[in-house]
């Protein structure tokens, strides 16, 4: 194990802010997590652990503990000996999650190729229950394994066992802070048909239409692209963190309070199976932060909204994190005091 000083964690970030972590180790193997976990314990250093960098906004005087970057590797693939056809992928934490599902789309195995152009890395994607596009990880994964910081031993959950909710499991809420993912289970089904429910994707695939794994995942991507949500070498748009906000849960009775101030009904789309969402929907959060005022392209010193998408916020150049949560701020207040919902964000912070 590597152990670096005052290493700064703003190029770890597509945001590309940050201040420096005061001790900072890649973990290239699940000996050398338990070996990191014991030294933050032994010398009282809080532990962050560093993914892909993807959904992240780190503090500018940046984390005074240990930070963890996982490099485990590697992809394994089972064919499951049910009758159910299905393969299992057991997908390293620290692998590169957009790679992962080209590999698994060139397989033509279905189930997460409307999660095509993501990024991060496969440890990531069951902390946020990460999805788009009609689908979400927790409807194909099959088991998680992590370290418990707590019990010093490695564990593994079945999918039910994480808890899964709209951008939510047990490793960020119940449990935030206790687990450390090191490998991630994929169930998937060789030969079935894409997902097609989005309206950016049934546009490209008009009904009756036959598409491919590749060619979905491809349009993913290009409609990533778009709106800025693809990692492009050159590109400020994708100086971000991705969506900075998530779309609100609302009652009906809230729906039709939006109608009264604008005149017209909201978008919407369902909120998802879970109990807790019966006679709830999902309002776009893109679309109130336009409602409110805040368009393509606002500015607010080095901090702005993206140029292509009102869900990204991005650094301009030069930002702090100070300047993006000022932006943010701006933007929750004024989407609360028209429609009297507070819009959460969704990146992960750390060192505030």
């Amino acid at each position: 194990m590597l152990l670096e000083e005052n290493k700064l964690l703003a190029p770890f970030t597509t945001l590309g802010i940050g201040g420096p972590a005061r001790w900072f180790v890649k973990a290239a193997s699940e000996e050398e997590i338990a070996e990191a976990a014991a030294w933050a314990g032994e010398h009282a250093q809080p532990l962050f652990v560093l993914g892909g960098g993807s959904n992240l906004l780190v503090a500018d005087a940046g984390f005074d503990g240990l930070v963890v970057q996982v490099g485990l590797h590697g992809i394994a693939r089972t064919d499951t000996q049910d009758q159910s056809g299905q393969v299992i992928y057991q997908a390293a934490a620290g692998e590169d999650w957009d790679s992962f599902v080209e590999r698994a789309v060139a397989d033509n195995c279905a189930g997460i190729e409307c999660l095509a152009g993501i990024p991060g890395t496969v440890g990531g994607t069951p902390v946020q229950n990460v999805g788009a596009y009609g689908q979400e990880v927790a409807s194909s994964i099959e088991r998680v394994r992590a370290y418990d910081l707590i019990e010093h031993s490695f564990v593994e959950f079945t999918a039910p066992e994480c808890g899964f909710a709209y951008r939510r499991s047990r490793f960020n809420s119940t449990d935030r802070g206790r687990y450390l993912v090191t490998r991630v289970d994929y169930r998937v089904t060789p030969g079935a048909a894409p997902t097609l429910r989005y309206a950016d994707l049934l546009r490209a695939f008009p009904e009756g239409t036959e598409a491919s794994l590749i060619e979905v995942a491809a349009v993913v991507r290009r409609v990533r692209q778009s709106k800025g949500m693809l990692l492009r070498e050159g590109d400020p748009d994708c100086r971000s963190a991705g969506s900075f906000f998530k779309n609100p849960v609302v009652s009906e009775e809230q729906v039709r309070n939006i109608a009264a101030v604008i005149g017209q009904q909201p978008p919407r789309f369902p909120a998802g199976p879970e109990p807790e969402n019966a006679g709830r929907v999902k309002i776009p959060a893109a679309w109130l932060i336009e409602q409110a005022g805040f368009t393509k392209g606002y500015a607010l010193g080095a901090a702005g909204v993206s140029s292509r998408h009102t869900l990204a916020l991005i650094n301009r150049g030069g930002a702090t994190a100070d300047a993006i949560l000022a932006l943010a701020a701006q933007i929750a207040d004024a989407v609360e005091v028209r429609f009297g919902i507070r819009l959460e964000m969704e990146p992960v912070m750390v060192g505030f």
